[in-house]
C-alpha cells in the first residue's frame, strides 16, 4: 500500500469521526503548533478550534462540579434533617409524647405537612379514623394503599405525588397535599402491618426519582421505638 493511499485511508478515518482527533490533547498540540506557519486563508485556525474545544470541556466540567454539589449539599440537609427529627423522636418520656411530637416537631424538623401512623385491625368495631395520629384501618389496607391496589410487592418505602386515593388520612390537609411518603413499618411478629404516611403541599417534595435511604434509615429508627413503647 503506498503512501497516497494510506493518506487517503487517514483523512476518511479523520472525516468519519473527528471527535476522535479533536479529544486527543498530543494531537491537537501538534496540529496547532504546526498551524503557526504562515499559511493561505483558505486553513482552518486550529488555535481558535481547539480553544473553543477546551473552553466546552471546561463548562461541561464547571457544570457538573455544580451538580455535585448542589446533590451533596441537599443529601448533607437531608441527613441532618432526619437525625433532628429521631434525635427528637427518641426524647420522649412517655407513648403520648411520643405520638404527640410525631405530628408535631418531628413533622416540623422533617418539614411535611402531615404524619399519620396507619393500624390494620380484624376487628370492625375497632375501624377508626378520627384520631389526628392514627388511623385503624381494615386488613390489607396498608399494602392496598402502598400499591394503589395493584398486584405487586409493597416497597418499604414509596415516594410519589398524592393519588388522592385514601385522602382521609390527612384529614382536612388533603386537600392541599400534592405528593406523599409511604413507609410500611413492622411493629412487631405479634403486630398486623403498619404505616407512617408523610404528605407535603409541595410536589416535589417526594418524587420517584428521590433516594430512599434516609428515609428507610428513619423508617426502621421508628419501629425500633415504637416497639419499645408498645412492649
Amino acid at each position: 500500500m503506498n503512501q497516497h493511499v494510506m493518506a487517503d485511508d487517514l483523512r476518511e478515518k479523520i472525516i468519519a469521526n473527528p471527535d476522535v482527533l479533536l479529544e486527543d490533547v498530543d494531537v491537537m498540540r501538534a496540529l496547532v503548533g504546526a498551524n503557526e506557519a504562515p499559511a493561505g486563508g483558505n486553513i482552518v485556525d486550529l488555535r481558535s478550534v481547539a480553544m473553543d474545544r477546551l473552553e466546552a470541556r471546561l463548562d461541561r466540567l464547571e457544570d457538573t462540579h455544580r451538580t455535585v454539589i448542589a446533590a451533596a449539599y441537599d443529601n448533607l440537609a437531608g441527613t441532618n434533617q432526619v437525625h433532628r427529627a429521631i434525635l427528637r423522636m427518641m426524647d420522649a418520656q412517655t407513648f403520648e409524647q411520643f405520638l404527640a411530637d410525631l405530628c408535631g416537631e418531628v413533622a416540623d424538623i422533617l418539614r411535611v405537612d402531615a404524619i399519620r401512623l396507619v393500624l390494620e385491625t380484624t376487628d370492625p368495631d375497632a375501624l377508626s379514623n378520627d384520631d389526628a395520629v392514627f388511623a385503624v384501618m381494615p386488613e390489607n389496607y396498608v399494602d392496598g394503599y402502598i400499591t394503589l391496589g395493584r398486584n405487586m410487592p409493597a416497597r418499604q418505602v414509596t415516594l410519589r405525588p398524592f393519588q388522592k386515593v385514601g385522602g382521609s388520612l390527612y384529614g382536612p390537609r388533603a386537600p392541599y397535599i400534592q405528593s406523599e411518603a409511604c413507609l410500611k413499618v413492622d411493629l412487631g411478629p405479634d403486630r398486623m402491618p403498619a404505616m407512617l404516611v408523610m404528605g407535603s403541599e409541595d410536589p416535589h417534595q417526594f418524587t420517584s426519582q428521590q433516594a430512599t435511604d434516609l428515609l428507610t434509615f428513619f423508617a426502621g429508627v421508628f419501629e425500633r421505638v415504637a416497639r419499645r413503647w408498645l412492649g
